[in-house]
């Protein structure tokens, strides 16, 4: 991925990213011919190094890439949002602010008590916060068995990250302020995450002594 060094994101800035937006596009190669798949993933760190875990329908042909494979393509999308050039005090052309993490890695496929215990932290993360929360064993074990038969689960080890915040950085003060406050009257709810990352980057443009 191009990244202009003043949209370059931090490592721990990326896997925080990777941590809030895990519905990630799953991206491998099978014959030359590029399979993917839009997918949940867990995301975690453990002795300096970084894993996404998940599971592909037992239908899913993409399953046939992730054995063993060292060239996985993880990309997690964001909040996002159109910025018009009517909103900048000079003219300018229009452009487009996201947040976008690329990270590749190893996979492997993973099975038996280690897919189900990546099966239970996914369960916990999602559910365990919720009243009468589906986890683990909640279930009756006949019917995750059943389930765990029609899935192909697997572990990506991270080796390499490319992550982009472009979110106006060039624009000045002035520009930057008018901008949060256009994308703050929008009803689409990624424009509004866009001017409150915005916000949070500048925290003193929004001072009362401008």
């Amino acid at each position: 991925m191009y990244i202009p060094k003043q949209y370059q994101m931090d490592l721990d800035e990326a896997v925080q990213m990777m941590k809030s937006y895990p519905f990630a596009l799953l991206i491998t190669v099978d014959e030359q011919r590029p399979l993917a798949t839009h997918i949940p993933l867990e995301i975690r760190e453990d002795d300096g190094k970084i894993y996404a875990t998940g599971h592909l329908a037992y239908g899913n042909m993409q399953k046939k890439t992730l054995d063993t494979n060292r060239d996985v393509l993880l990309i997690f999308q964001g909040p996002h949002a159109y910025i018009s050039s009517s909103w900048y005090q000079l003219e300018e052309v229009p452009t487009w602010d996201y947040l976008a993490v690329h990270a590749y890695g190893t996979s492997r496929v993973i099975t038996g008590d280690e897919l189900k215990s990546a099966l239970d932290t996914m369960l916990n993360h999602y559910e365990s916060h919720r009243e009468n929360g589906r986890i683990w064993d909640t279930f009756d074990p006949k019917l995750l068995e059943r389930a765990i038969k029609g899935i192909i689960g697997f572990e990506i080890e991270i080796t390499s990250i490319q992550a982009a915040s472009k979110m106006s950085q060039n624009r000045n003060d002035t520009d930057y302020k008018s901008i949060v406050s256009e994308l703050e009257k929008s009803n689409d709810q990624g424009e509004i995450l866009v001017a409150q990352w915005m916000r949070e980057q500048r925290k003193g443009v929004f001072s009362s002594k401008y």
